[in-house]
């Protein structure tokens, strides 16, 4: 027989529980926006925590660096879209390619709206 007690401590863990899980996955998917500007537009580009780390930083500066030493590198353009609740998202919306140029800036890029990972 089920008592009230119990199954409310088995509720309130397993909601502990897809909690952390829900955590875990946002900090593995966290998203790092930055500014991408030459000569003729700007760009806004995410890059996931792994991705900074396989191009040698977390920073702006890493993601100029990989850029000149590469000569180019392929990223996620990231645009303001309406998610399906009608709320505004920065969502990925195209796999680019970017090439080293001598005019080229990468700065990071704040935005007020929720971020979408890549895949």
């Amino acid at each position: 027989m089920f008592s009230r007690r119990k199954t409310a401590t088995r509720l309130a863990l397993a909601a502990l529980a897809l909690a952390a899980a829900h955590g875990a996955w946002a900090q593995e998917t966290k998203m790092n926006l930055f500014k991408v500007v030459t000569v003729k537009d700007e760009i806004v580009i995410g890059l996931s925590e792994t991705e900074l780390k396989v191009l040698g930083g977390t920073d702006a500066g890493a993601v100029a660096h990989a850029l000149t030493q590469k000569g180019d590198i392929t990223v996620w353009q990231y645009n303001v879209k309406r998610g399906a609740n009608g709320e505004m998202l920065q969502a990925p919306t195209a796999k680019i390619g970017l090439i080293a140029n001598t005019s080229l800036r990468v700065e990071p890029y704040a935005t007020p709206y929720a971020i979408i990972p890549h895949d």
